[in-house]
């Protein structure tokens, strides 16, 4: 296990899927049992496993359980069975690409099955979860590479072990970087309304000895004007072909302040979250969430009562405004359409 690197959420352990409950981070580690479609749709819609890679991910090892469960109850007929249990997968969250990635993937390898599913089925899954954390290892070194020593970072949301298979991609840059002494301070987003980065950044990189100051998104433009920070880090849900970026909320806000004070500005993710198919970040589609994640904090309402709500998940950077996208295939610097065919030719 490279240094710095001793977080797991996500096991598969006697024939049934486990995941840390992101939820009750930082103050309880729990980890539930998943063990049918039901539970793994409800582990991924309500937040107990995110981020792009980890739900892909999350999907495999809910196929192996689905196809497990159909072959039982009628060998001739799952493949038309679990039909359904892909769709809803599929559809479970909509932005991130590496969820359709997955299934996708694991389709196209239950097709070509004869007899008995689960065997290969569960190899494949353990496959898109072993080269996820090699992806991210390799990201790490390539992003870190980017970094001139002297500086601080500031990444958004959670992009670490806790979003992927294990390592990180915006996380696993500054694992790397903070190990070869490139980075001399880490900055994280709280990153409202789920507190990610308070609850989920700050935890992981603590937890492997990694000193971690928060700071409100409101503080961003204050922190780049004083010198203390050299690159934005951040991971992202989907890359459209031209290069525009979908990540959490707020990243597009960093970009622009970034720009202004010449602070770098990278994105960090695998080719799976990639999606040559959209022509550019305005046709992905944006996840609305329950307005009472703004409106409450922890189950206590913070709003005016009659106050309303707009929840966005995700928001859009154009690619201009981004200095580097890693991927494990390639590193493109100031992206655009005719530089990101290198990632699927």
């Amino acid at each position: 296990m490279p240094p710095y690197d001793t977080v797991i959420a996500i096991k598969w352990q006697d024939n049934h899927l486990k995941l840390l409950d992101q939820r009750l981070l930082p103050h309880q580690l729990v980890w539930l049992d998943i063990r049918n479609t039901d539970e793994t749709l409800a582990a991924i819609r309500d937040m107990v496993v995110r981020g792009a890679p980890a739900i892909g991910i999350t999907a495999a090892y809910g196929i192996v359980m689905a196809a497990r469960a159909q072959y039982a109850s009628s060998p001739r007929d799952w493949r038309s069975l679990i039909r359904s249990d892909l769709e809803q997968l599929r559809d479970a969250r909509p932005t991130a690409v590496n969820l359709a990635w997955a299934v996708d993937r694991m389709e196209r390898v239950f097709n070509q099955v004869n007899g008995e599913p689960v065997t290969r089925l569960l190899q494949e899954a353990r496959a898109i979860h072993e080269e996820d954390i090699a992806a991210n290892q390799h990201m790490g070194e390539l992003g870190a590479e980017l970094i001139l020593p002297g500086k601080g970072v500031l990444t958004h949301c959670n992009a670490g072990s806790l979003a992927t298979g294990g390592y990180g991609t915006a996380l696993g840059v500054i694992r790397r970087a903070w190990q070869k002494k490139r980075i001399d301070a880490v900055y994280a987003d709280e990153t409202r309304p789920w507190l990610q980065g308070a609850r989920l950044t700050a935890w992981e990189l603590i937890e492997d000895g990694i000193p971690t100051s928060l700071v409100v998104e409101g503080a961003a433009s204050a922190l780049m004007a004083s010198g203390r920070i050299g690159w934005v880090i951040v991971g992202s849900d989907r890359i459209a072909a031209n290069g525009d970026v979908a990540n959490k909320i707020g990243t597009c806000n960093l970009a622009i302040i970034a720009r202004y004070y010449g602070v770098k500005f990278m994105v960090v993710a695998p080719v799976s979250s990639c999606d040559p198919a959209m022509p550019s970040g305005n046709e992905i589609p944006i996840e609305g969430r329950d307005s009472n994640e703004i409106l409450s904090l922890s189950g206590q309402r913070i709003a005016a009562q009659k106050a309303t709500a707009w929840n966005p998940v995700f928001d859009v950077t154009p690619a201009e405004l981004v200095d580097a996208i890693v991927t494990e295939k390639a590193v493109i610097t100031r992206p655009d359409r005719v530089k990101m065919k290198v990632l699927w030719d």
